[in-house]
């Protein structure tokens, strides 16, 4: 039986294991704060649309960095809930344009508080410099 190599890797100290790792952390925290509501992805696109006040579905993509496919298995799911609704493009009867419901609205401000602890407890950790540096780095790299 041969003997354990040892790795110069380690993977405790690479970009993506540890953002990987500070991902999940968030997600848990989201999830306590916003999960029996709505997904990250599901908040991202709510969000996206009250921004926008009313978005094609391809521009709602770009906006909350979610391919064609994501997008639209999202923005099927918020519809079913009768949290977004739709009406042609009068400029391309083609496209959807998406804006929040009533209910939709609603959720959002409901909502908006929750995300701001979460926010403040995924970042807990961090003094508010660092903080500040953090999001800027982030920012820098996405």
């Amino acid at each position: 039986m041969p003997g354990k190599r040892k790795s110069m890797y380690k993977l405790e100290d690479h970009v993506g294991h540890l953002l990987r790792r500070a991902n999940q952390r968030h997600t848990a925290i989201f999830f306590d704060g916003l999960g029996q509501q709505l997904t990250p992805m599901q908040f991202a696109v709510l969000i996206k649309i009250s921004d926008e006040d009313e978005v094609s579905q391809n521009l709602l993509g770009r906006l909350a960095a979610m391919d064609p496919a994501t997008v639209q298995g999202v923005v099927r799911r918020l519809r079913e809930r009768n949290l977004i609704t739709a009406r042609p493009d009068p400029e391309d009867r083609r496209r959807s344009l998406w804006r929040l419901s009533k209910t939709g609205k609603k959720l959002v401000a409901k909502s908006l508080p929750k995300a701001e602890a979460i926010t403040k407890r995924t970042l807990e950790p961090l003094s508010r410099k660092d903080r500040e540096t953090f999001l800027n780095l982030l920012r820098r790299l996405s």
